[in-house]
Protein backbone atom coordinates (compact mmCIF):
# COMPACT_ATOMS: atom_id res chain seq x y z
CA UNK A 1 0.00 0.00 0.00
CA UNK A 2 2.82 2.43 0.83
CA UNK A 3 4.21 2.41 -2.72
CA UNK A 4 0.75 3.13 -4.14
CA UNK A 5 0.20 6.04 -1.74
CA UNK A 6 3.57 7.55 -2.64
CA UNK A 7 2.72 7.29 -6.35
CA UNK A 8 -0.68 8.90 -5.66
CA UNK A 9 1.02 11.95 -4.15
CA UNK A 10 3.61 12.13 -6.95
CA UNK A 11 0.76 12.24 -9.47
CA UNK A 12 -1.20 14.69 -7.30
CA UNK A 13 1.78 17.06 -7.10
CA UNK A 14 2.29 16.98 -10.89
CA UNK A 15 -1.42 17.56 -11.53
CA UNK A 16 -1.56 20.39 -8.98
CA UNK A 17 1.34 22.17 -10.67
CA UNK A 18 -0.13 21.72 -14.16
CA UNK A 19 -3.35 23.26 -12.80
CA UNK A 20 -1.41 26.23 -11.43
CA UNK A 21 -0.07 26.66 -14.96
CA UNK A 22 -3.61 26.73 -16.34
CA UNK A 23 -3.73 23.15 -17.62
CA UNK A 24 -6.40 21.74 -15.30
CA UNK A 25 -7.58 18.18 -15.93
CA UNK A 26 -10.65 17.85 -13.70
CA UNK A 27 -11.05 14.15 -14.46
CA UNK A 28 -7.51 13.49 -13.27
CA UNK A 29 -7.91 15.68 -10.17
CA UNK A 30 -11.22 14.05 -9.24
CA UNK A 31 -9.65 10.60 -9.68
CA UNK A 32 -7.47 11.18 -6.61
CA UNK A 33 -10.51 11.36 -4.32
CA UNK A 34 -13.00 8.80 -3.04
CA UNK A 35 -16.70 9.08 -3.82
CA UNK A 36 -17.22 10.86 -0.50
CA UNK A 37 -14.75 12.62 1.77
CA UNK A 38 -14.30 14.79 4.85
CA UNK A 39 -12.12 17.84 5.43
CA UNK A 40 -11.17 19.51 8.71
CA UNK A 41 -9.45 22.80 9.43
CA UNK A 42 -9.83 25.58 11.98
CA UNK A 43 -12.78 26.75 9.83
CA UNK A 44 -14.66 23.55 10.76
CA UNK A 45 -15.44 20.14 9.37
CA UNK A 46 -16.97 19.60 5.95
CA UNK A 47 -18.26 16.48 4.25
CA UNK A 48 -18.54 16.34 0.49
CA UNK A 49 -19.10 14.22 -2.55
CA UNK A 50 -16.83 13.75 -5.54
CA UNK A 51 -19.38 15.20 -7.96
CA UNK A 52 -19.86 18.18 -10.27
CA UNK A 53 -20.05 20.66 -7.38
CA UNK A 54 -16.67 19.37 -6.12
CA UNK A 55 -15.19 19.87 -9.60
CA UNK A 56 -16.54 23.41 -9.67
CA UNK A 57 -15.06 24.10 -6.24
CA UNK A 58 -11.68 22.76 -7.42
CA UNK A 59 -11.85 24.94 -10.55
CA UNK A 60 -12.50 27.99 -8.37
CA UNK A 61 -9.80 26.96 -5.92
CA UNK A 62 -7.12 26.67 -8.59
CA UNK A 63 -8.22 30.01 -10.09
CA UNK A 64 -7.80 31.59 -6.65
CA UNK A 65 -4.36 30.03 -6.22
CA UNK A 66 -3.29 31.50 -9.58
CA UNK A 67 -4.84 34.88 -8.67
CA UNK A 68 -2.83 35.19 -5.43
CA UNK A 69 0.40 34.30 -7.23
CA UNK A 70 0.86 30.62 -6.39
CA UNK A 71 3.60 29.41 -8.71
CA UNK A 72 4.38 25.91 -7.45
CA UNK A 73 3.53 23.32 -4.83
CA UNK A 74 6.26 20.84 -4.02
CA UNK A 75 6.22 17.87 -1.69
CA UNK A 76 9.17 17.82 0.70
CA UNK A 77 8.25 14.59 2.43
CA UNK A 78 5.52 11.97 2.68
CA UNK A 79 5.37 10.02 5.93
CA UNK A 80 2.84 7.20 6.08
CA UNK A 81 1.22 5.75 9.19
CA UNK A 82 -0.57 2.47 8.49
CA UNK A 83 -3.93 2.01 10.16
CA UNK A 84 -4.89 -1.39 8.75
CA UNK A 85 -4.55 -3.29 5.46
CA UNK A 86 -6.72 -0.77 3.58
CA UNK A 87 -6.21 2.56 5.35
CA UNK A 88 -3.41 4.92 6.26
CA UNK A 89 -2.71 8.45 7.34
CA UNK A 90 -0.32 10.26 4.98
CA UNK A 91 1.51 13.20 6.55
CA UNK A 92 2.53 15.38 3.60
CA UNK A 93 4.99 18.25 4.03
CA UNK A 94 4.47 20.81 1.25
CA UNK A 95 6.37 23.91 0.13
CA UNK A 96 4.36 26.54 -1.76
CA UNK A 97 6.02 29.23 -3.85
CA UNK A 98 4.25 32.56 -4.37
CA UNK A 99 5.11 35.47 -6.65
CA UNK A 100 4.67 38.87 -5.06
CA UNK A 101 4.47 42.22 -6.78
CA UNK A 102 7.74 44.17 -6.65
CA UNK A 103 9.26 41.64 -4.22
CA UNK A 104 11.12 38.37 -4.40
CA UNK A 105 9.12 35.15 -4.52
CA UNK A 106 8.32 33.69 -1.12
CA UNK A 107 8.12 30.04 -0.08
CA UNK A 108 5.92 28.76 2.72
CA UNK A 109 6.17 25.32 4.29
CA UNK A 110 3.05 23.64 5.62
CA UNK A 111 1.67 20.18 6.36
CA UNK A 112 -1.56 18.46 5.40
CA UNK A 113 -2.62 15.11 6.82
CA UNK A 114 -4.58 12.91 4.43
CA UNK A 115 -6.80 9.91 5.11
CA UNK A 116 -6.21 7.32 2.39
CA UNK A 117 -8.11 4.14 1.52
CA UNK A 118 -7.05 1.43 -0.90
CA UNK A 119 -9.73 -1.11 -1.78
CA UNK A 120 -8.77 -1.79 -5.40
CA UNK A 121 -5.74 -0.96 -7.48
CA UNK A 122 -5.48 2.75 -6.70
CA UNK A 123 -5.55 4.44 -3.30
CA UNK A 124 -8.04 7.29 -2.87
CA UNK A 125 -8.10 10.32 -0.61
CA UNK A 126 -11.15 10.27 1.63
CA UNK A 127 -10.19 13.02 4.01
CA UNK A 128 -7.70 15.66 4.95
CA UNK A 129 -6.83 17.87 7.90
CA UNK A 130 -5.04 21.18 7.51
CA UNK A 131 -4.14 24.32 9.36
CA UNK A 132 -5.52 27.81 8.81
CA UNK A 133 -4.41 28.51 5.24
CA UNK A 134 -5.81 32.06 5.12
CA UNK A 135 -4.07 33.05 8.36
CA UNK A 136 -0.73 31.82 7.01
CA UNK A 137 -1.25 33.63 3.71
CA UNK A 138 -2.14 36.85 5.55
CA UNK A 139 0.88 36.52 7.85
CA UNK A 140 3.15 36.37 4.80
CA UNK A 141 1.42 39.19 2.93
CA UNK A 142 0.05 36.96 0.17
CA UNK A 143 -3.58 37.99 0.71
Amino acid sequence: MEAGVRKLFERYERSFNRSLGGETDMDELASFYATEFIAASPAGVMAGRNDESFRQAMTQGYARYREIGTRAMRIREVRITAIDGHHCLAHVAWTATYARQDQADITIDFDVHYLVQQLGDDPKLFGWMSGDENAVLKKHGII
